[in-house]
């Protein structure tokens, strides 16, 4: 089984956060599974561990729709911040509008990191998208 040191799960749904945990608990190894309900959170968490030194999530479940901070608003900011690692970057959303996909596209090509876009409800987790870790590290 694939080991990850750590995952993030941003979405405010506890239904989505359930079974992206659930799926990810099957196909990966990881002691370090968080949780955020907003991106701002997730930020606060992310500059924290920057600051102290420690390691950042090796892979982000990002949704695009939430309270106080959006998915959008986070990778904005997410983008800003010193990390030398390339991040998986998962955005689920159960938006069907286009405009978030060229959003999405739009940051994948102005950014290092591994963005992936898929759509709620997640029924599975590939594991070729949790496999970039090594080549990101």
């Amino acid at each position: 089984m694939t080991k990850i040191n750590s995952i993030y799960i941003i979405d405010d749904d506890a239904i989505t956060l359930f079974g992206i945990k659930k799926l990810l608990r099957r196909t990966v190894e990881c002691n370090n599974m968080y949780e955020f309900k907003n991106g701002k959170l997730a930020l606060n968490a992310i500059m924290h561990q920057i600051e102290l030194g420690q390691s950042i999530p090796d892979v982000i479940f990002l949704d695009i729709n939430m309270p106080i901070m959006d998915g959008w608003e986070f990778l904005n900011e997410f983008l800003k911040l010193p990390i030398d690692k390339k991040i998986i970057i998962n955005i689920v959303t159960s938006s069907i509008d286009p405009c978030d996909k060229r959003r999405w596209m739009e940051y994948k090509a102005i950014t290092k990191h591994y963005l992936e876009f898929k759509n709620k409800p997640i029924f599975s987790i590939d594991l070729e998208d949790i496999k970039r870790i090594y080549l990101a590290s």
